[in-house]
């Protein structure tokens, strides 16, 4: 792994607001919670099941919000290369085109997780001390679907990079973007078997909580579909990355 270049990646993101994106992208997933319980008119936070409608929520929110971020995240990162001749500029140092898209992924899937981690314990530590639920969460079922969530982010991000990477017209991968929190949201009114054909239909299948009948259920995670998922991901981003690694910059 270069070091060097993960840091340099941290030093452009100063410049291309990745910090005011990702702010955007954990509190719009907070207030998409909040407002799944708010406007309920079944929730009480002395119920059983309060801790499934903030599950319910940021299962509703984060389809909503990261596919389109991510893509915003990607683009910025990736397209200062095109712009400024970084491909052959960083080629002359020794790091090939591969070698920058997986620097990129890196620096880029750090700051990821750390929101993706960071929305699901905010949302958390908002449930409790401001909505003012009372019984025990389920840390078990929180934590699986953070970790499956995060498979899934990192796994569309890693497809933006390398979108953004060989196709100049950033317009192409925002729209791609686009296109993902379309799936994303219709996937669950799919049935599994379709949801699992694009990366975007594992954030229906990583749903922790639905509202069904008079309340908030809980719903089992797909940890076997999240797992294969992150092999497929890191086989496919390898095979590329090493293509990128042969042709010229």
């Amino acid at each position: 792994m270069n070091t060097r270049a993960i840091a340099n990646e941290f030093a452009k993101m100063r410049h291309l607001r990745i910090g005011l994106v990702t702010a955007v992208m954990i509190l719009a997933v907070l207030g998409l919670s909040l407002y799944t319980v708010v406007s309920s008119p079944t929730f009480s936070p002395e119920a059983p099941s309060a801790w499934n409608g903030l599950l319910a929520g940021m299962s509703l929110g984060i389809p909503l919000i990261f596919p389109l971020l991510l893509a915003v995240l990607a683009s910025r990162q990736t397209d200062i290369e095109h712009q400024g001749n970084g491909w052959l500029l960083q080629a002359t140092s020794g790091l090939t085109p591969g070698g920058v898209c997986r620097a990129k992924f890196t620096a880029l899937g750090l700051v990821v997780a750390a929101s993706t981690i960071g929305t699901s314990l905010l949302v958390l530590v908002t449930g409790k001390l401001l909505v003012g639920i009372i019984p025990p969460v389920s840390f078990a079922h929180w934590a699986g679907f953070t970790g499956c969530m995060l498979v899934v982010n990192l796994v569309v991000l890693a497809g933006h990079i390398l979108v953004s990477a060989k196709v100049d017209n950033q317009l192409v991968a925002l729209g791609i973007g686009i296109l993902g929190t379309i799936l994303a949201v219709f996937s669950q009114g799919l049935p599994d078997v379709v949801a699992h054909l694009t990366p975007w239909g594992y954030y229906a299948l990583a749903m922790a909580a639905d509202y069904q009948g008079t309340g908030f259920v809980a719903l089992p995670l797909p940890y076997p579909s999240a797992a294969a998922l992150a092999v497929v991901a890191v086989v496919l981003f390898t095979i590329i990355t090493d293509r990128f690694d042969h042709q010229e910059a």
